[in-house]
């Protein structure tokens, strides 16, 4: 199977199953030097690692991350990084039932229209497990972005459970942390408890919005036209298993406003420019604004539930599919920590394509000298 690769000069690949022996990636074009060790990749897979309340798969994985190339006395090379997750409780036995039959909503179907065999145990390389390798990943980017731009900050949000919705009047970043949704809004983070075992318990699963923005980005990272900033944004966040929309700022709200609207007004800081709005998500021509970059990105309900629903078999029979195991019932929940990873790498290789191209560690144009 090829396209297990992202990024041009930071190369992630992905390899692994979900109930296979093990899981990982192999990152390439790591600048060398960086300090890094399994911990601090550790901390990072932590806040995916399943498990955690009750509103996630019940899987029990630790995730434990295995660095085997590419770090020699906690420091990068610059040669491969090789990293490892072992899986170690795979319940492989859960997807007999399904062995030849397709999930509905599941890549099941076009996996094998396309291979003509799959991995049906725990959906093989289709399954959200899949992640782990790029949130681990993911942290070694923030480890170079710690030293290449130490006053970047990447903060990931839920702001929408199915039809539920955060309220803007009560976000408190600071929120985040002291719930299972990762959202910004504590009354959401009661309200949705209540809502999602609710749909556990009817065994059905929900949808959700996840909101990723960055902060203390220059201005000038990115490039017109073939390697635009929110272009190479949008396809690391579709390329997560279940994304079915991605948005740059308003996004589709855009199509409703007029330009007197949507324009971001522009006037002279002390420190050089300075906007008045940012319908624009801190990307304009394809070109970082420096205000805070916002990307959201939706996330379909996860296909494996309890109830029954209607299908085919490889013979093409009809037939009625329940998928047992563990699932979550919102998968949206852990793919904070995963659309943080993607903007982590996209935005360490946009500024490794910067200085290669101009030769200058940061953005060049100083406007009002």
């Amino acid at each position: 199977m090829s396209y297990n690769t992202f990024g041009h000069l930071f190369r992630v690949t992905t390899w692994g199953e979900s109930h296979g022996p093990a899981l990982g990636a192999t990152v390439d074009g790591c600048p060398p030097g960086v300090a890094l060790d399994a911990d601090m990749i550790q901390h990072w897979l932590d806040r995916r690692k399943p498990g955690q309340s009750r509103h996630t798969t019940q899987r029990r994985e630790p995730d434990a991350v295995e660095i085997l190339s590419g770090v020699y006395e906690g420091r990068t090379t610059g040669t491969p990084i090789q990293l490892m997750i072992r899986n170690v409780d795979q319940r492989s036995k859960d997807y007999g039932n399904i062995l030849d039959t397709f999930r509905p909503g599941h890549a099941d179907i076009t996996y094998f229209q396309k291979y003509g065999l799959r991995d049906p145990r725990g959906g093989g390389r289709s399954s959200a497990r899949e992640t782990a390798a790029r949130v681990a990943a993911g942290g070694i980017a923030r480890a170079v972005l710690r030293d290449l731009m130490p006053g970047l900050v990447i903060t990931g949000y839920m702001v929408q459970m199915g039809p539920h919705h955060i309220d803007r009047a009560r976000f408190d970043l600071s929120e985040i942390e002291r719930n299972p949704f990762w959202v910004p809004d504590a009354q959401a983070a009661q309200d949705w408890a209540t809502a999602l075992d609710q749909i556990r318990r009817d065994g059905n699963s929900v949808g959700a919005m996840i909101e990723v923005t960055a902060s203390g980005l220059p201005a000038g990272l990115g490039a017109p036209i073939y390697a635009k900033l929110d272009m190479e944004l949008a396809a690391a966040m579709m390329s997560i298993n279940a994304v079915k929309g991605v948005e740059i700022g308003a996004g589709m709200a855009s199509a409703g406003l007029t330009g007197v609207e949507n324009a971001d007004e522009i006037e002279m800081g002390e420190n050089g420019p300075t906007y008045r709005s940012n319908k624009a998500g801190g990307i304009l021509g394809g070109i970082s604004t420096g205000q805070n970059i916002v990307v959201r990105f939706a996330i379909k309900p996860t296909s494996s539930i309890h109830t029954p629903r209607d299908s085919i078999t490889r013979a093409g029979d009809p037939t009625e599919v329940v998928t047992k195991g563990r699932h979550d019932p919102c998968v949206g929940i852990r793919a904070v920590p995963v659309g943080e990873a993607m903007m982590a790498c996209v935005l360490l290789d946009q500024l490794l394509m910067h200085r290669a191209q101009t030769g200058q560690p940061g953005p060049l144009g100083q406007i009002g000298n």
